[in-house]
């Protein structure tokens, strides 16, 4: 049961702060000039290289630390701070621009192939996301939670592949309602996950019982 907790705050921790469906409009407005076969094709590379970058860090996360002399409960206090930022702008149904900026926008519109930059580094595995799945690493336990872990990475990355694959299907039919209906609840999860963080560092200091 307590595997299958961690797997589930896991994954909706990530999926929040990936938030694929409010990257879809970006996406879409910088290839419009793109066929539906290179948009599924840059969108699987962007898939791929951004589990690949966030299994990187989940596995050297905590020895960044070690080498910075940086504390786990200083890590998770400003996280969650992060993550409270973010969520902020996913609740006003925008993007942050910690997971994105207009120039980056404007510099992949320009581009013939976005997957890599920016849609891959940062708009999918950010600062935000680093941070979040660091985070969730220091929380693995054993050797079976850092496990869960990396299937929870593969699992949230597969079904933002899933979620960009219908939107480049259907992209005349998606609904912005819908987007920014689902947008807000991301982001009402992600800044439950921050304050979760920033409750655990204050126990760990002996700030709270």
């Amino acid at each position: 049961m307590e595997h299958l907790r961690f797997g589930l705050l896991a994954s909706a921790s990530m999926i929040a702060i990936l938030n694929p469906v409010a990257a879809v409009s970006t996406f879409l407005a910088m290839t419009p000039s793109n066929t539906t076969a290179e948009r599924m094709a840059m969108a699987r590379r962007a898939c791929l290289t951004a589990l690949l970058v966030l299994v990187l860090f989940a596995t050297v996360g905590q020895g960044i630390f070690k080498i910075f002399g940086i504390t786990l409960p200083s890590f998770q206090l400003a996280g969650g701070l992060v993550l409270l930022l973010i969520s902020l702008d996913n609740l006003r149904a925008h993007r942050s621009p910690v997971q994105e900026t207009a120039e980056e926008r404007e510099e992949g519109t320009a581009k013939d192939d976005v997957s890599i930059t920016p849609l891959a580094v940062p708009m999918l595995s950010g600062p935000g996301a680093i941070t979040t799945v660091i985070m969730l690493d220091t929380k693995a336990g054993s050797l079976v939670q850092h496990a869960v872990l990396y299937l929870a990475l593969a699992v949230v990355c597969g079904v933002t592949y899933l979620i960009f694959r219908v939107a480049v299907i259907g992209a005349r039919s998606i609904n912005p309602t819908l987007m920014n209906v689902t947008t807000r609840l991301m982001g009402l999860l992600l800044a439950a996950t921050g304050v979760e963080f920033i409750l655990g560092a204050l126990k760990h200091v002996g700030a709270i019982g």
